[in-house]
């Protein structure tokens, strides 16, 4: 039995002018890192030293190693599901993936965990979709299409690429600095007796270079976040199914109950280092942009668990493999 629900459309200028500012803003915060690492590499060694960094991130890129999917999910103590265990799921996702132009259909995993929980590894001509159990049992078909959808774009945007460019200049600057700092500290002596000058703006830079790139990386991560619920309310074309998701993932964390019984427990974290946006911030993005239309997809009327799985009612332990679930 298939349930219609009241879906929503974002017009085609307000969704061009929002994928504009997303994209823009990415790509100037990448800009923004492989600009400090230019920079530190120029103040140590000249221009031969920007060449030199750029070329080391370009041999990082082409060289590092891909690692498969499978090999990510089996350290989180993942199981595959099978499409015959699990046919409402992998129904959503071929719907999405279609509308999204994968040319390959992403793996769906079961994560032995009770937190709500969902990612996605992997490129687009092989890529993998993690969900908890704790998610599966606590989402409707209507939220898990949102969630579905948010980890769909995110394969489709190759936003695990762009994540491991931002990685690599993070990496590198932090060598950088380093190697700057070493020098510093072997001519403090010459320094001291007048012999070597070296202005304060570069020894401040190499200091904080690193600080700065991973704010700048944090700041990317929320960006590739926004841009990733935007598509998925673009392929489901229901933000409220996606809110909704994001509201209960955030309720079943453990705020509800904190708020309650341990008020100021919980040290806020500063908006500027969150890796993921706050989730008010997300779904008022999200509702505000959309207005009710005639229904335009399908859904299940409900979701049901595979039987292959357990129940996990345990907490998270930390394991072997350096993770926890």
């Amino acid at each position: 039995m298939i349930a219609r629900r009241p879906l929503f459309v974002l017009s085609e200028r307000q969704r061009r002018l929002h994928k504009l500012r997303n994209l823009a803003q990415s790509a100037l915060l990448v800009l923004g890192m492989l600009a400090i690492l230019g920079l530190c590499a120029f103040l140590l060694w000249g221009w031969a030293g920007l060449l030199w960094a750029v070329g080391l991130t370009g041999v990082s890129l082409l060289l590092a190693p891909s690692v498969a999917p499978e090999w990510v999910m089996r350290a989180y103590g993942a199981r595959p599901l099978d499409p015959a265990d699990f046919p409402e799921g992998y129904a959503l996702l071929r719907h999405l993936a279609a509308r999204a132009g994968l040319e390959r259909l992403p793996r769906l995993y079961w994560l032995p965990t009770p937190i709500l929980n969902a990612f996605a590894v992997g490129r687009p001509k092989r890529a993998a979709i993690g969900l908890s159990d704790g998610l599966l049992r606590a989402l409707t078909p209507r939220e898990l299409a949102g969630v579905l959808a948010h980890e769909v774009s995110h394969v489709r945007n190759d936003d695990l690429w762009i994540m491991g460019l931002a990685d690599i200049v993070s990496r590198l600057t932090s060598l950088l600095s380093w190697a700057g700092q070493l020098l510093l500290l072997f001519n403090l002596p010459f320094w001291f007796a007048g012999e070597v000058v070296v202005p304060w703006l570069v020894v401040l830079l190499l200091v904080f270079a690193p600080t700065l790139v991973g704010l700048l990386q944090l700041a990317l991560s929320r960006a590739r976040e926004f841009d990733a619920d935007l598509d998925a309310a673009a392929l489901t074309g229901d933000p409220q199914g996606l809110a909704s998701a994001l509201a209960k993932l955030e309720r079943f964390q453990g705020r509800y109950w904190e708020d309650i019984f341990l008020p100021g427990r919980r040290m806020p974290i500063p908006s500027l280092l969150r890796t993921h946006p706050p989730t008010e911030e997300r779904i008022r993005r999200l509702l505000d942009l959309y207005e009710p239309v005639e229904p335009s997809i399908d859904l299940p009327r409900t979701i049901s668990v595979p039987r292959t799985v357990p129940v996990v009612t345990g907490p998270p332990r930390w394991r072997h493999t350096g993770v926890w679930y």
